[in-house]
C-alpha cells in the first residue's frame, strides 16, 4: 500500500466518523423541528432546562471540534493536491493529514468507550501531547473515575498527560 492509498483510506475512515455523528445529532430525540429552518426543544420545567443546556454544551463541543477538524483536513487534503508544492512539503503535510486523522479516531473511540463505561456525556481533545476529557458529572469525579478515564486514553492514544474536567 503506498502513501497516497493510505491517505485516501484515512480520509474516508473520517468522512464516515464524522457522517455517522452528524446522522446521530440529527437523529436525536430532544430536537423538534419548528416552523421554517428554526429548531426548538420542548422543555417541561427548570431541571430539563439544565440539562439540555449541559446536553447542548456537549452536542456544540463536538460540532465546533468536528468541524474544526473538517477544515483542517480539507486544507491538508488541498496542500497535497497542489502541484506547485515541493514533494517533500507534500509528503510532511500526508503525515500532519494522517496524525489528525488519527487523532480524531482517537478522540471518537476514546468518547465511544468512556461512555460505554457509564459516562453519561464525554467530548475529548487531542494535541500531541496532553488529551483533554470533559465529562458530564453533576458530583465531583472519583479518584477511581479519574483513574478509569485517563487509563481509557493512556490505552488509545499513548498520551500520559490527561486533564479531567467535569462538567
Amino acid at each position: 500500500m503506498n502513501k497516497k492509498q493510505a491517505v485516501i483510506i484515512v480520509t474516508l475512515l473520517a468522512l464516515i466518523v464524522c457522517m455517522g455523528l452528524l446522522a446521530t445529532r440529527l437523529n436525536n430525540p430532544l430536537y423538534v423541528q419548528g416552523e421554517g429552518d428554526k429548531s426548538a426543544i420542548s422543555l417541561k420545567n427548570n431541571d430539563n432546562k439544565k440539562a439540555t443546556n449541559t446536553s447542548n454544551y456537549f452536542a456544540e463541543a463536538k460540532m465546533v471540534r468536528d468541524n474544526k477538524n473538517a477544515q483542517t483536513l480539507q486544507n491538508l487534503k488541498s496542500v497535497m493536491e497542489d502541484k506547485n508544492i515541493s514533494q517533500q512539503q507534500r509528503d510532511k503535510t500526508a503525515e500532519k493529514y494522517a496524525a489528525l486523522a488519527m487523532a480524531v479516531n482517537y478522540q471518537n473511540n476514546i468518547e465511544l468507550n468512556l461512555q460505554a463505561k457509564g459516562y453519561e456525556d464525554v467530548v475529548c481533545t487531542l494535541n500531541e501531547t496532553k488529551a483533554t476529557v470533559i465529562v458530564k458529572s453533576s458530583e465531583k469525579l472519583t479518584d477511581k473515575q479519574l483513574k478509569e478515564i485517563q487509563s481509557a486514553v493512556m490505552n488509545e492514544t499513548k498520551i500520559k498527560e490527561v486533564e479531567v474536567i467535569p462538567k
